[in-house]
């Protein structure tokens, strides 16, 4: 095993090591001969969605123990989409680096990765990728369902749509101090099909966790469970010599495309999946994702793009159920982390609830729901999550109301000056992975208050920034090239009207070629957001979105030495 490169041996390394073990207060027979399984744990005071990660990884260390291995827990950043500013976008890659150098670095034979947060999940995974070691994933699971005054609350969806009635006035301070304290009851990630959901399911998908594991909720006692039974399967692995770039095909990437348009899908995943294919050294592009997205029809029920949450998905039959619907579609012989095929994994799945997860006769949406745009506007591509947005507004012209950095956006949306009515097409330049910096989660533009007023509850709105996969409407996201470094979005100016069809996958200013030209000549490139430190960093070598904003020098191939242990 890798680790007895550390321990084996009369040298003075491994004396130093085995010394270094007897004062952690470990004796031999404990650690010797035995696979040695890193538990990546992303538990911090401050991730919510992760506060009961701590209890779990102990759950993960009795399956090592009880399987004949021995857990290490290792601490790594957690990426908080609550409070990190400006964005935890900005630090996946820096997770994704602290992920591969730990597992190079230490004695581990296996690990067990443990996050769920948007960026926590890829980010973990980008960094076993290019570790190459066993590896299984416990995703943190779904919160309980708000509630307030006999409504189910969802977070972030119900966040927004509330804050829109707050705004327009249809609801009270009292009663937003209320749905304040009902929105989020529990350990767990948001109860939507937001980013969180989403790539969890991607990782099952793809074949990193044990069977049905995404769907689990965080406070249920199967999660307890699940994490146990992950820990002995690590273990497994390890001595089946199983590892992840065994699991992570070119298959396994379009069965979780799959996936992710089935479930109607944050958005997020575009930019995630690219960026972990790219550790695999698999292509894959914004056209494999629109491919797929004409072929695959939404068929769970689950806010935004539906109406349940995630509890009911479980409760119907889960990730699992779901997969027995696309069954004829998916590469069922490709080995998972369960040693086998991914087609064994799903049998006996079935659907107890068709309301939610819908039959393929009677779906959400005949297609995917998420749609890749391209045009003047937008020469590199740009996504947007039309199931969750007003159809009225799929083919929609307007003259653009355009705001340069999210400071102007704050400062000018409802100014009483503002020239906005419901037809015009709100544009935030400046909102991607450089200009953000980090791509925030600036896309779901808010509505002035004066339209909301009016009745007015969605609108055209174009960003090179993204949005939280809890969101919703007609928000067009990630246009690529983004404006920090001369995209065409830095070129619009008030008033030119700006064409949305998403039927014919366009999205483009109404202006001549000559005209863009000279827009062109006359742009100044904006200084550096950052001047030193990490940032710098990204700064210099993060990718735009359709390349899925990895850093270039670590999607690269090649490989890397592993370090003399002797």
């Amino acid at each position: 095993m890798r680790s007895s490169e550390w321990f084996e041996g009369e040298g003075l390394r491994a004396f130093s090591h085995n010394a270094r073990a007897r004062q952690l207060g470990l004796n031999p027979s404990e650690h010797r001969g035995k696979p040695v399984i890193a538990i990546l744990n992303t538990w911090s005071g401050i991730n919510p969605c992760h506060m009961h990660l701590r209890e779990r990884a102990q759950q993960v260390a009795r399956g090592v123990w009880q399987a004949g291995g021995f857990p290490l827990e290792f601490p790594v950043s957690t990426l908080s989409e609550t409070y990190q500013k400006p964005t935890p976008m900005l630090y996946r890659n820096m997770l994704s680096m602290e992920t591969e150098e730990i597992l190079r670095s230490y004695p581990v034979d296996g690990c067990v990765l443990m996050g769920g947060c948007d960026k926590t999940t890829p980010a973990l995974l980008m960094g076993a990728a290019s570790a190459g070691l066993p590896t299984i994933f416990v995703p943190a699971g779904p919160m309980l369902r708000g509630h307030w005054r006999g409504e189910h609350l969802a977070s972030g969806t119900d966040m927004w749509r509330f804050w829109d009635e707050k705004r327009a006035g249809t609801i009270s301070s009292a009663d937003w101090a209320e749905i304040q304290s009902g929105l989020a009851r529990s350990p767990g990630t948001c109860m939507t099909m937001g980013t969180a959901s989403t790539m969890t399911a991607a990782a099952e998908a793809l074949g990193l966790t044990l069977p049905g594991a995404s769907s689990i909720p965080a406070v249920d006692s199967a999660h307890h469970r699940m994490a146990a039974a992950s820990g002995m399967r690590a273990v497994e692995m390890v001595r089946e010599g199983l590892t992840i770039g065994d699991v992570l095909s070119a298959e396994a990437y379009e069965d979780a495309i799959r996936t992710v348009l089935a479930l109607g899908g944050s958005t997020n995943s575009y930019i995630h999946l690219i960026a972990m294919a790219g550790r695999s050294q698999i292509p894959l592009s914004l056209d494999d994702f629109d491919r797929l997205s004409r072929e695959v029809p939404v068929l769970a029920s689950v806010q935004p793009a539906g109406s349940g949450l995630m509890e009911d998905f479980y409760y119907a039959g889960g990730l699992r159920g779901l997969l027995s619907r696309l069954r004829e579609s998916l590469h069922l012989k490709r080995i998972t982390v369960t040693g086998r095929t991914f087609g064994e994994d799903l049998d006996g799945a079935e659907v107890h609830d068709p309301s939610v997860i819908r039959p393929l006769d009677d779906p959400i949406s005949v297609e995917g729901g998420l749609a890749v745009l391209r045009g003047n506007l937008a020469p590199d591509g740009a996504v947007i999550k039309y199931v969750a947005a007003d159809p009225a507004l799929w083919r929609h012209t307007g003259p653009a109301v355009v705001f340069h950095g999210y400071a102007d956006l704050q400062a000018r949306i409802n100014s009483p000056s503002l020239d906005v009515t419901r037809d015009s097409v709100i544009v935030l330049a400046g909102g991607g992975p450089k200009g953000g910096p980090g791509m925030p989660e600036y896309g779901m533009l808010p509505i002035p208050d004066r339209l909301l007023r009016e009745g007015v509850r969605d609108m055209v709105r174009v960003s090179d920034a993204r949005m939280s996969g809890t969101s919703y409407g007609a928000c067009v996201l990630h246009v690529a090239p983004e404006a920090h470094v001369g995209g065409p979005l830095a070129l619009v100016r008030d008033g030119d009207l700006v064409t949305l069809d998403v039927e014919a996958r366009v999205l483009r200013v109404e202006i001549s070629d000559e005209e863009m030209a000279r827009r062109r000549d006359a742009w100044v490139p904006p200084p550096p957001k950052f001047e030193r430190g990490y940032g710098a960093l990204y700064y210099e070598h993060i990718t735009q979105a359709d390349q899925g904003c990895d850093f270039e020098f670590l999607s690269r191939p090649g490989a890397n030495p592993e370090p003399n242990a002797h």
